[in-house]
């Protein structure tokens, strides 16, 4: 039986039916008042009030030029990791046609989605990597049309520089300022000049999950996240300062971000506990970091390998590190999980900030029945068929017979139809 060294406080999270009905309120004005209410919230949330949200392309010259070239090579080599996996992982789908009977042939297309909204959040955190993410991939699935928005950033004469470089990099077509949940409905209902979008994508705090979760449906979205996540799997080879130090890099996310460690070795239990305590004291995001550890972090010790999987399968973590003498055994048994991060020599921050693979992971036990973002959420697998006259035929008496079966008759004669057309021919 799996044993708990550390369990989370429990402390209950915001209360969602009050997210849910802010937000539901919001999306509604939006729909009703569009552009008038979008202002409206801009003005009350963001303290904005600019003549435009979009960002001229002079704006984004003057703010990349003002850059340090060396955040723009550093950001050139992300994007370039994260869209050359990206582009490989378009290259592992194909499309194809084939004969399946005489006759009845079936074949599947790649579509690309034809237009896109990318937010890239701004509160605590301007996360810059996200533009790649979204952006840069979107570009690589082939979308025609890309949007991104970033909100206004306190002290900024708009939104974070760093983040509308990113965005112009990564190739959105159009770049808006403007942010939360009038970011995400101005870009479903096409709002303050943007054409409406087929899809958002991005990461953000719970108004802004709230707000992609209602308006799922209208378009699609990426998948939800709530707060971020990490994992620890590790055994009494790993170095309990190291594992102390990728928890406590997860933590300070914010106050409700779960922090969890499974283990094999009670003694390596130990070791972390005593870690966290010495290296919280001159963490710099203290404040933030140890709030989620009081309250979100978990250490539980397992009975072996077997009941380690088993664990961080229920847990079905967003990040996932693996630190042990075992590590191709996990992997391979392993199944719930947002991406995985094998031996020490790995770490959450460079898959979030790109080493190629993509940060936006599902989270709140999601990874159970999806993954994350990738060139694939961008394209649509969509499928055809033709039939020979002789094949419609042939399949027309069964196919009329399930639909009688099922009380639709109508459904029944469309096949009875094409038995009596084609009867008697060969060809």
């Amino acid at each position: 039986m799996p044993h708990y060294i550390k369990k989370a406080a429990g402390q209950e999270r915001a209360d969602t039916l009050a997210v849910e009905r802010t937000v539901g309120e919001m999306i509604g004005r939006i729909r009703e008042e569009r552009d008038d209410a979008v202002r409206h919230y801009a003005k009350a949330l963001d303290k904005w009030e600019g003549e435009s949200f979009r960002v001229s392309p002079d704006q984004i010259r003057a703010v990349s030029k003002a850059l340090p070239e060396s955040f723009k090579d550093d950001f050139a080599f992300c994007l370039k990791n994260i869209q050359e996996f990206a582009r490989r992982q378009r290259a592992s789908l194909s499309e194809f046609t084939t004969e399946i009977a005489p006759g009845v042939e079936l074949g599947q297309k790649l579509v690309p989605v034809a237009n896109v909204g990318c937010y890239i959040p701004g509160g605590k955190y301007p996360l810059i990597s996200a533009a790649a993410m979204s952006v840069g991939t979107a570009r690589i699935a082939g979308v025609d049309h890309i949007i991104g928005c970033a909100p206004p950033r306190p002290g900024e004469a708009g939104m974070y520089p760093h983040t509308l470089h990113a965005l112009q990099a990564s190739g959105a077509d159009e770049i808006y300022c403007i942010g939360g949940v009038q970011a995400m409905a101005a870009m479903a209902f096409g709002c303050v000049g943007m054409r409406p979008v087929d899809m958002i994508t991005g990461p953000g705090n719970a108004y802004v999950a709230e707000a992609k979760r209602q308006l799922f449906g209208l378009v699609g979205i990426d998948l939800p996240a709530g707060p971020t996540e990490i994992c620890i799997l590790a055994d009494d080879k790993a170095d309990p300062a190291l594992v102390a130090t990728d928890l406590l890099g997860q933590a300070e996310h914010g106050p409700d971000s779960p922090a969890w460690l499974v283990t094999t070795s009670k003694k390596l239990a130990e070791a972390v506990v005593k870690e966290i305590e010495r290296q919280l004291v001159d963490l710099p995001t203290h404040d933030i970091a140890s709030r989620s550890w009081r309250d979100h972090g978990e250490i539980v010790v397992a009975d072996g390998r077997e009941e380690a999987a088993q664990i961080v399968d229920a847990y079905a973590p967003e990040h996932l590190e693996i630190q042990t003498e075992s590590d191709d055994w996990y992997l391979a048994r392993l199944r719930n999980y947002g991406s995985a991060f094998v031996g020490e020599e790995s770490t959450v921050a460079y898959g979030d900030k790109g080493v190629g693979t993509n940060h936006t992971l599902p989270t709140g036990r999601a990874a159970r029945y999806t993954g994350g973002l990738w060139v694939g959420k961008f394209i649509k697998t969509v499928t055809w068929q033709r039939l020979t006259r002789k094949a419609s035929r042939d399949l027309a008496g069964p196919f009329e017979r399930i639909c009688a079966a099922e009380g639709m008759l109508a459904h029944a004669l469309t096949c009875k139809a094409r038995a009596e057309r084609y009867r008697g021919e060969n060809a």
